[in-house]
């Protein structure tokens, strides 16, 4: 809506341009069929940049601002090289106009070409943001499907360990959308406690959680995971998840990446043999004689001995543990 109004107010101050010149700058003596070429030929004109403004909708803004900086540059540098050599050219050549016009076009070229090819570097793409953001060491985390789904991140998020800028791109929130729309019950519920779940960082004013809506070119025909990694790469940043094979794809890419799961096993306390700690049996084991149960944090504890003990809270010892993808496991066995 706002592009319609824009493009709308230029229009009409395009028509007012052709006023002006029809009304101040045309000579009287002037033909009468005159002003309405010039009324169409600006208004060809604003409708073809319209036109053509429509027909790119994808625009890199550090191409844009690598243009720009290096025009503004070049005629700096312009003006201040005539300012030095003008006193030795004015008398000696006939059109000092055409001189500093072809300075100018040099000086604009070599801005613009260095910027374009350097722009990755000075990173023009909004440049406060990313100067601060060098400065402090923060990275922006790009946040996963499966993370939000999850929930953790919420109250990971909350404790004020990560002070980064949270990036929710709008492809993953499409497919955010899709899950919460599904036929399939369990699907619907996990996408729409995802969306619960952003919703509820948005509305903390400590969490800095934006909607990432820019369509990057790279971006055009890959899938969602791969589109993840090369966003994070794009915007220097991390990708956060819980999906294993995201996690191989964004190594495999250089891309750094926070496991959530990773996190939660490193937090988990460390149990060394012969400690002891009481555990209530949940079930029967794949074991003959063992009993399953659970630590607070979710770690499983595999008892030797307590299969005829389901229900009971006991006593054990720690004789070894094991770390697997899925997590931390330890083996014990009951006192009494």
């Amino acid at each position: 809506m706002a592009l319609i109004i824009l493009r709308c107010i230029f229009l009409i101050c395009a028509g007012g341009v052709s006023a002006v010149i029809n009304s101040q700058l045309l000579p009287q003596e002037s033909s009468s069929a005159t002003p309405w070429l010039v009324f169409a030929g600006i208004m060809g004109l604003a409708l073809a940049v319209v036109a053509a403004d429509i027909y790119v909708p994808r625009k890199r803004i550090d191409t844009i601002s690598a243009v720009y900086f290096g025009v503004l540059i070049g005629m700096l540098l312009t003006y201040i090289l005539w300012i030095a050599v003008a006193p030795m050219l004015v008398n000696s050549i006939n059109n000092p106009s055409a001189v500093q016009l072809i300075i100018a076009l040099v000086l604009c070229y070599i801005c613009v070409s260095v910027l374009l090819q350097t722009k990755d570097d000075f990173r023009f793409l909004i440049p406060y943001v990313e100067f601060v953001r060098e400065v402090k060491g923060f990275k922006p985390l790009i946040l996963d499907t499966s993370v939000v789904i999850d929930g953790r991140i919420a109250d990971l998020v909350g404790t004020g360990v990560f002070d980064n800028q949270l990036i929710m791109p709008r492809f993953a929130l499409t497919e955010l959308q899709a899950i919460a729309d599904s036929s399939d019950k369990l699907r619907r519920t996990r996408g729409r406690r995802g969306l619960d779940v952003l919703n509820r960082m948005r509305a903390d004013d400590n969490v800095d959680l934006i909607i990432f809506d820019r369509e990057l070119p790279e971006l055009a025909g890959q899938t969602v995971d791969l589109k993840l990694v090369l966003l994070a790469k794009h915007l220097e940043g991390k990708v956060v998840t819980g999906d294993f094979n995201l996690n191989k794809v964004a190594k495999v890419q250089g891309v750094p990446v926070i496991n959530l799961n990773e996190i939660s096993n490193a937090l988990r306390p460390a149990y060394l043999p012969d400690e002891g700690f009481r555990v209530k049996i949940i079930k029967a084991g794949e074991g003959p004689e063992q009993g399953v149960g659970y630590l607070d944090d979710g770690t499983m504890v595999v008892v030797e001995g307590a299969r005829e003990r389901i229900g009971e809270e006991l006593e054990v010892l720690v004789t070894s543990t094991l770390q697997t993808n899925a997590g931390k496991m330890i083996f014990a066995k009951a006192v009494a």
